[in-house]
């Protein structure tokens, strides 16, 4: 069957990155079951046991798990219906000399859990430094554009001004939290080990006869091999699925945020403030030929949609889990693991995409600005009044009246807001005639925008802070170019 007659998730099709995709693949996890394989064996034989080494250095020797190999584990698997014990079968196949000590006082988690573990651990370590690159590259675009004033929304409605790059620096917050979530999850990462098949290590305390010092070494020298600091001090025949759960929640609220982010995005290039790179060549429609659609942040919006949710099939797994293990967990996790991995990367290149290349229509910025500057103004001459001897009360009401004319002449017939043009003309104004024009500059309104962009992530402020150690990755990356 040819592999269009196949179907493949659009996540590795598509959008993930090759060593992303390769991380997750089928040889990685079979040549990892190997690996962990090798050290046990090692291990075991630096404790004492009955190992040789020709028995280590075939095993060494067909560490990476062959096309041939796959096809002798399947026909293995469908007369056993048990995947390890056909990928023990099929190791032994191509180290005889090993064939009688692989798996020797493990149980099937003691791969598939540990391997999982070097996966999640892996893959976040992918991860970071992709992330940290778009927040630079945000930061960057936030000092560009610290000056700029720009409508603030709330409510989706006009309200006061902020900047261009203030904006930006929402959105950088955000995503730091999320960097500090994976990194706290990474930093917490430990290795399952060698714990039998409930965690009480009987199984290892009976080779070792009843020396728990050897077990603690045993799982010492896996950690080492391993490259982990230590294993959970509690196990049942899994690792808890609560870990699973509290990666989950790392990536997924980084979906969360993509989509806040984006949406900002979709809304500002639909009132052409701001658009996202498009290419020569790029299609906006099949059938309106004229438009530019931001189809990238689109893309991230929706995959972001599925990564917020995906931490429910974790907590699920977690919370439907009883005693001490059932398999219920084995299935799922096989496809919402890697695809958590696969989803959270290539929503990280997409956002580098867009985020490198920005752009922003200063004229079209400064009109909208201008649009409703007069009606932010109005706070200013209501207290330039009151300071003058004026009632706070009869300004604001003769200022009620006069913008709501203003805002029946923009809404019902079209034409701009001429709500200043109003206020020169009515007498009870005139106190304040001679300042009015003076108080239309919008850098007037924008408060200390540019004083808190540098702030936070100029030379020396938060955000250059918690990306020191992402500074080599940062300095020697590229822009993403998209395939798709």
């Amino acid at each position: 069957m040819a592999a269009n007659d196949i179907y493949e998730t659009p996540l590795a099709s598509r959008y993930a990155s090759s060593e992303m995709k390769a991380l997750f693949s089928a040889r990685t996890r079979a040549s990892t079951w190997r690996q962990l394989w090798i050290w046990l064996a090692e291990a075991e034989k630096t404790l004492g046991l009955d190992i040789s080494d020709d028995a280590i250095a075939q095993m060494k020797e067909h560490v990476v798990m062959t096309d041939e190999d796959f096809v002798v584990a399947a026909e293995e698997e469908k007369k056993r219906r048990h995947d390890v014990m056909a990928h023990v079968y099929a190791f032994g196949q191509v180290a005889p000399a090993a064939a009688g000590i692989i798996h020797t006082g493990a149980t099937s988690c003691y791969l598939t859990d540990n391997a999982d573990l070097i996966f999640i651990r892996d893959g976040l370590v992918l991860l970071l430094p992709k992330l940290a690159t778009v927040i630079h590259k945000l930061s960057e675009f936030a000092l560009e554009y610290k000056d700029m004033p720009t409508l603030g929304y709330t409510h989706y409605q006009p309200a006061q001004l902020i900047t261009v790059g203030r904006r930006a620096t929402q959105w950088i917050q955000d995503l730091i939290m999320d960097l500090q979530d994976i990194e706290r999850v990474l930093a917490d990462l430990k290795f399952r080990g060698a714990q039998g098949t409930t965690g009480t290590q009987a199984s290892f305390m009976e080779i070792f006869h009843n020396d728990g010092s050897k077990v603690d070494k045993l799982n010492e020298i896996l950690c080492d091999k391993a490259g982990f600091s230590s294993c959970y001090t509690i196990s049942t025949q899994t690792y808890s699925r609560k870990v699973d759960l509290r990666v989950a929640n790392a990536l997924s609220a980084f979906g969360a945020t993509v989509q806040r982010i984006t949406s900002d995005i979709r809304h500002l290039a639909s009132q052409k403030e701001m658009e996202e790179p498009f290419e020569k060549d790029q299609i906006g429609s099949s059938a309106m030929a004229y438009k530019r659609n931001p189809m990238r942040s689109e893309r991230i919006a929706g995959l972001g949609r599925y990564l917020a949710n995906l931490n429910k099939n974790a907590s699920d797994t977690y919370a439907a889990q009883w005693f001490e293990r059932t398999l219920d967990d084995s299935a799922i996790r096989r496809i919402y693991l890697p695809e958590m991995f696969l989803c959270t990367d290539s929503i990280i290149l997409a956002l580098d995409n867009v985020v490198s290349g920005l752009v922003i229509y200063p004229a079209r910025v400064q009109s909208r600005v201008m649009e409703e500057l007069p009606f932010m103004t109005t706070e200013v001459i209501i207290m330039r009044l009151v300071a003058l001897g004026k009632s706070r009360q009869e300004a604001h009401e003769e200022i009620r009246v006069l913008s709501h004319q203003a805002s029946d002449i923009v809404k019902k017939e079209g034409k701009p807001n001429d709500l200043i043009e109003r206020i020169k003309k009515n007498k009870f104004f005139e106190p304040v005639w001679a300042e009015i024009d003076g108080l239309l500059d919008p850098k007037n309104f924008i408060g200390r925008s540019p004083e808190q962009v540098v702030r936070f992530v100029g030379e020396g402020g938060e955000v250059q802070k918690a990306l020191l150690p992402y500074k080599g990755h940062i300095a020697l990356s590229k822009n993403v170019e998209l395939t798709v």
